[in-house]
């Protein structure tokens, strides 16, 4: 049986943040969806997400169950300290210590957001409609702080090389910002090459968030480690995860 293996983001996070970005191993969900889906929203059986879900709660010491958000692509911010049922959102921030932050990707960019100070944290999906509709400002709004006393880390998404969009992608950004050209690469199909990461980057800046880390990870090019909805169709979710410790140096 192979092990649950998972990512720990290479930023300068005060000691009382946590988070993670689950791998597609380790898990019990059979082809397609083989084998830590956290997706229960993509034609698995109940029971193995539910057994995914309590092997990356037990794995990483969660110190509670994870909000799993219904996610539409849209820009809607979850306050999980004024929540009582499942959101239907985008984002989550938290200030309490113990609530888990979490989002579902399979191609899409997850944003992990924590205040130097290590008062809140936020987890961020963002798909390119997303990006475009402004769910990073609308985060950045809700956790109150200048974009100075902000860190972010860019997990694993489809890179450039594999994304392709239409003219119609392109414009949505350039309507918004011209420099958002420089995340689009023309091909000989008359479509274009679409950096997420580039834009993700671009939108922070325009924040002041200029501690800005990891990104560039290809989920398209490793089926070993990643899903990809864009590579295989139907597949699994991985999930990224941020929540603040109850206390220093544990969980």
């Amino acid at each position: 049986m192979t092990a649950l293996s998972y990512l720990t983001p290479d930023w300068p996070a005060p000691e009382c943040v946590r988070a993670a970005f689950t791998l597609r191993t380790g898990g019990v969900s059979l082809p397609p969806f083989d084998s830590l889906n956290v997706g229960a929203h993509v034609g698995d059986q109940a029971r193995a997400v539910d057994e995914n879900r309590r092997r990356i709660f037990r794995h990483l010491a969660l110190p509670g169950e994870p909000a799993w958000l219904e996610q539409v692509h849209g820009k809607e911010v979850a306050d999980l300290d004024d929540m009582i049922a499942t959101a239907r959102a985008d984002a989550a921030f938290t200030r309490v210590a113990g609530r888990v932050c979490a989002v579902q990707v399979a191609d899409c960019l997850p944003v992990l957001l924590a205040l130097r100070s290590g008062a809140a944290v936020a987890a961020v999906h963002c798909g390119w409609r997303g990006l475009a509709s402004g769910v990073l400002e609308a985060t950045v709004r809700a956790l109150g702080a200048p974009g100075p006393e902000l860190l972010a880390w860019l997990g694993p998404a489809i890179g450039p090389l594999a994304f392709e969009v239409g003219a119609e992608v392109r414009a949505a950004f350039l309507e918004q910002d011209a420099r958002a050209a420089v995340a689009f690469a023309a091909n000989a199909r008359g479509r274009f090459q679409c950096d997420l990461f580039e834009l993700a980057r671009q939108r922070l800046a325009a924040l002041a968030v200029s501690a800005v880390f990891g990104g560039g990870v290809c989920t398209h090019a490793d089926r070993e480690r990643f899903y990809s909805y864009r590579r295989d169709g139907r597949c699994g979710r991985m999930a990224a995860l941020i929540w603040l410790a109850a206390t220093p140096g544990r969980p």
